[in-house]
């Protein structure tokens, strides 16, 4: 299978099959799958990653923010 890059939350979305790419990408963490959460973050276009900080800061525990900040970069 070919790798997927910048890609839209939206395109993401229909892709997984998942209401909420953003919530997904943030559960797929938190639930330990650290690798699998790198290359979801790299498909994404670098407005839509922009997004995924937003929700991040404004949607997830305040508890997890520094751990997944610092996987983002």
């Amino acid at each position: 299978m070919a790798k997927r890059h910048s890609k839209t939350a939206a395109q993401q979305c229909r892709y997984y099959g998942v209401d909420n790419f953003f919530e997904y990408l943030a559960e797929v963490y938190i639930n330990g799958n650290f690798s699998a959460f790198r290359e979801l973050y790299k498909e994404l276009c670098s407005e839509a990653r922009k997004d995924f900080i937003d929700f991040l800061l404004s949607e997830v525990e305040p508890i997890y923010w520094r751990e997944i900040l610092k996987e983002t970069i």
